[in-house]
């Protein structure tokens, strides 16, 4: 394989090792998603393909990162090719996001001897698609929405009483988790938009470490300056 042939492919790995990194530096695991950006509208999904077939591999994180980062709410992407076949269309200015196929093509050589030999040669091919919340008049179930399903009732009292302990003040609404240092605030989801009460209180534990380094850690600093 040439040095032509890889680049593409090297450029494509470039990429996506790229956007991991950057959301590792922000704090977010892209892998994990555990609560849904429609805010209590619906239960935790893979990312879908138009006509409903998940996504696999590396593509869930490069469509769950770019959901979050986005603020998107359907789990449903497609090619501006399949939206305008299903009606669809792409609002001005919105942008897509890079997915791949991976796959390998088996073909028929001749060695050095003279035999024809089949080599099987991997190829990768990055294609752009768009969320579904990009993408107006598309078929009504489309834009659907599944029902909640977490109840209220399968909150954990001794964890949320643990939080209510720490002081902190946890406030709930939107589709962003995170510490405010200028408000002394945790901004959450709404718990009903999470898979479990185990990834809410995962999420939330990950914040109460934010405002712990920023509310405890500068006292302890100064009591050690006392203390010399």
């Amino acid at each position: 394989m040439t040095g032509k042939e890889t680049k593409p492919r090297a450029d494509i790995y470039a990429r996506i090792t790229d956007r991991i990194v950057a959301d590792l530096e922000r704090g977010v695991r892209p892998w994990v998603k555990p609560w849904n950006a429609a805010t209590a509208a619906g239960c935790i999904t893979r990312p879908l393909r138009h006509n409903g077939m998940p996504y696999q591999g590396i593509n869930v994180v490069l469509l769950w990162s770019e959901a979050v980062a986005r603020g998107f709410t359907s789990p449903i992407w497609m090619t501006f090719k399949q939206s305008l076949e299903l009606g669809g269309h792409i609002r001005k200015g919105e942008t897509g996001t890079m997915v791949v196929y991976a796959n390998k093509i088996t073909k028929t050589e001749t060695d050095e001897h003279g035999d024809d030999v089949e080599r099987t040669v991997p190829f990768l091919r990055a294609y752009t698609v768009f969320c579904v919340d990009q993408i107006d008049d598309l078929p009504d179930h489309y834009y659907g929405r599944p029902a909640p399903t977490i109840a209220p009732a399968q909150r954990i009292a001794h964890v949320d009483a643990f939080f209510a302990n720490t002081g902190a003040t946890i406030r709930h609404g939107g589709d962003k988790a995170f510490f405010a240092p200028s408000l002394d605030i945790i901004q959450m989801p709404p718990f009903e938009s999470f898979r479990d009460a185990e990834s809410y209180a995962a999420t939330l534990a990950h914040e109460c470490v934010h405002n712990a380094a920023i509310q405890i850690m500068p006292h302890l600093l100064g009591w050690a300056r006392l203390a010399a």
